[in-house]
């Protein structure tokens, strides 16, 4: 019942702020949707946390400490986006960039895109899962669309192209999966369930397996923005508004690669299972490499980010086929760290593209002066999302890194510690582009604290605390999910 109430409220907001004529009654119920929705995920998690596992409607929906995680994550980033939206929303209509139809047209898109991506991690069967992530597709390109422009109207296209050409490989993934489980067990409507297949998967053929999880890997890995399936990435984030930019970075990433995952722990239950592990460690390092020139030549701040993104993904992947109890528990501290630093990042992005009315950074200068704070907080975001210490990601890229040194993979951990190494230099290169310098005289305007800036110090602080002090209970949460995916717990 309580899952059926978090996947509802988002539903009606949104429906709500769709035919609410008036902007002030429209945004009070937007704020007041918010916080439910915000107040009943967190709910969940630690429903979960307290439980392990939280199942209902006779089994449909499911939901572990991998769930857990995702929720969180779709929480804190949904909740701040939301909040910050009423501020830069206002600021676009004020400067003639919406209407007040596109206006009640993006609330209703924003709530319903948190319900469809809350939906993807509590729902049992994998193919009702696949259904989830094609509806956050579907969803979303309304909102990249919103500005109704040339470069918005395309990049929605390729975005649901691109996305729609990938998915299109992972049902493909689970026709083969449903075909080795009927095979086996003989046909039933639970055998792509989840509570199904992480008991069942041993006997099942291997090679239908792997090239299952193959198949999975490239389709849910193009909506996961992992290189080279990254191209629809750059464009989507860079048009749509900066709080949708922050949800489809911080949030639909990774809900779809929980996807993967999912998927991944189902094939370690075999024997030999190395071949998985390299593919994902080799999709990883690829995306960390294909990044890292784009993100150096790149003169958009919200392209900048982007590729930036499609660099943290390859981090995660990096981490997962790495493996160990150790190095799973780090690429999952890191999936939840990403998403606070960088749905910053896109955020107060957003409050210097309209300070400054662009988005090329050769024509931002001089933020930390003229907004005394989205500048500060831009620049200590960078750092964080750059793995700076005393932040968060940090901590869980030192404990990639160590995870794989101990384990003996000298080779690659010096392939992955020299390019993250060059992508800091470039980030931190490229932040002091538009924070130092002097302000161009139009833009000696004071920045005022609201909207706009308030609902930043929520992630702002979980990138500061987790570098610091990780709680017992994030520990054993996120331990839990490791081994989950590790095959030594359900």
């Amino acid at each position: 019942m309580f899952l059926w109430v978090m996947l509802m409220s988002p539903i009606v907001t949104g429906v709500a702020c769709g035919l609410i004529g008036h902007p002030k009654i429209r945004e009070i119920v937007h704020g007041i949707g918010s916080v439910i929705t915000f107040v009943l995920v967190i709910g969940v998690v630690y429903e979960i946390a307290q439980k392990s596992v939280v199942m209902a409607a006779n089994q449909f929906f499911y939901a572990d400490s991998l769930s857990a995680l995702v929720l969180a994550i779709i929480g804190i980033v949904s909740f701040t986006a939301s909040l910050h939206s009423i501020g830069y929303m206002r600021q676009e209509v004020a400067d003639g960039h919406l209407n007040d139809v596109q206006l009640r047209n993006y609330y209703l898109w924003l709530h319903l895109f948190i319900a469809t991506m809350l939906f993807v991690p509590i729902v049992n069967n994998l193919g009702m899962m696949w259904v989830g992530i094609e509806a956050t597709t579907v969803v979303s390109a309304f909102l990249v669309a919103i500005y109704r422009k040339a470069e918005s109207l395309e990049a929605a296209w390729k975005y649901l192209i691109l996305c729609s050409v990938g998915i299109a490989f992972a049902l493909l993934g689970l026709v083969v999966l449903y075909s080795s489980s009927v095979q086996v067990y003989g046909a039933a409507e639970d055998r792509l369930n989840w509570t199904f297949l992480i008991h069942a998967a041993q006997p099942l053929p291997a090679h239908l397996l792997l090239l299952s999880f193959v198949l999975l890997l490239v389709g849910y890995g193009t909506k996961v923005g992992l290189a080279p399936m990254h191209f629809w990435l750059p464009d989507a984030h860079s048009q749509a508004p900066s709080p949708a930019s922050a949800m489809l970075s911080g949030a639909l990433l990774n809900t779809a690669f929980l996807a993967i995952l999912r998927m991944f722990a189902i094939v370690m239950r075999m024997e030999g299972v190395a071949f998985v592990s390299h593919l994902v460690l080799l999709f990883g390092l690829l995306s960390l490499f294909v990044a890292f020139p784009f993100i150096l030549l790149q003169q958009d701040i919200k392209r900048m980010l982007a590729f930036s993104s499609v660099e943290q993904m390859g981090i995660i992947a990096f981490g997962i086929g790495i493996g160990g109890e150790t190095g799973l528990a780090a690429a999952l501290l890191q999936m939840f760290n990403h998403a606070m630093a960088k749905s910053t990042l896109f955020l107060t992005a957003g409050n210097m593209t309209q300070h400054y009315q662009t988005k090329n950074m050769s024509r931002m200068r001089g933020a930390l002066r003229s907004m005394p704070y989205s500048g500060p907080i831009f620049l200590l975001a960078a750092f964080a999302v750059s793995g700076a210490p005393p932040f968060s990601l940090f901590t869980s890229e030192f404990a990639l890194t160590a995870t794989a040194f101990v384990q003996g993979h000298w080779f690659v951990s010096a392939l992955f510690l020299l390019i993250i190494a060059a992508i800091f230099g470039v980030m931190v290169y490229q932040s002091g582009r538009v924070v130092l310098g002097v302000a161009p005289s139009r833009s000696e305007i004071q920045e005022r604290f609201g909207w706009r800036v308030a609902p930043l110090f929520l992630p702002l602080l979980f990138v500061f605390a987790f570098g610091l002090f990780i709680p017992r209970e994030v520990q054993g949460l996120l331990q839990h999910a490791a081994l989950i995916l590790e095959g030594r717990a359900q």
